[in-house]
């Protein structure tokens, strides 16, 4: 986002453009309240008809006098900018000083300085409004979006787990495995993992010493 400085019309364009847009914000603004001035002072019946003379007396002048101030402040800007050959708010505070104290010369010493600080000092007030706006507005862009997305989990699925609920332990990877041998035949082995390695224990087989005997009584 560029600054204010860097977003205007290059130099000596700049100048018509602001004299040109001083000049429509002191005619319409003049416009509005020699209007509601002459529609106040009017007589009874006659606001309308009082307030358009008014406007029509009035507001001409106010524009010009806008459009003399944009003028003189763009002039002293494009001339800080060919001396310091960069732009920076320091270019308007210092045009905005200049040109007040440049249109009250003809009243004083005194009266124009005072004018310059003004001047000096409303241009200060406007150009930290414009870069607070636009470090503001940056930093909002700038900020990233954060989307978080959870997956539901059914009650006692995995990854699921009540509030006061010790966590379940995770399945051994030992499980007991059977010989194909023993399956077939019948006969079983149960196999359990110990620290000290691996124990096999023989639960049935049909290597018996002595065989069952069967009696009927």
């Amino acid at each position: 986002m560029g600054t204010p400085e860097t977003s205007r019309e290059p130099c000596p364009d700049r100048i018509l453009d602001d004299m040109g847009g001083a000049f429509g914000m002191g005619a319409v603004g003049g416009s509005a309240f020699h209007f509601i001035k002459g529609l106040y002072h009017s007589p009874k019946g006659e606001g309308w008809i009082g307030g358009s003379q008014a406007v029509r007396m009035n507001a001409p002048r106010v524009g010009g006098s806008f459009a003399v101030w944009g003028g003189l402040f763009s002039t002293f800007d494009c001339t800080m900018v060919y001396i310091r050959q960069k732009e920076d708010p320091w270019n308007s505070i210092i045009s905005g000083a200049a040109t007040g104290g440049f249109l009250q010369m003809r009243q004083g010493f005194r009266v124009a300085s005072r004018s310059a600080a003004f001047g000096g000092v409303l241009l200060a007030l406007i150009e930290g409004a414009g870069i607070m706006i636009n470090k503001f507005v940056a930093a909002q862009q700038q900020m990233p979006i954060m989307i978080e997305e959870q997956m539901p989990n059914a009650a006692g699925g995995p990854g699921f787990q009540l509030p006061n609920q010790a966590p379940q332990p995770e399945p051994s990877t030992s499980s007991s495995s059977s010989s194909w041998f023993g399956g077939f035949f019948g006969g079983k082995k149960e196999e359990s993992s110990a620290s000290s390695g691996v124990k096999t224990e023989v639960l049935e087989s049909f290597d018996t010493p002595m065989p069952p005997t069967f009696e009927f009584k």
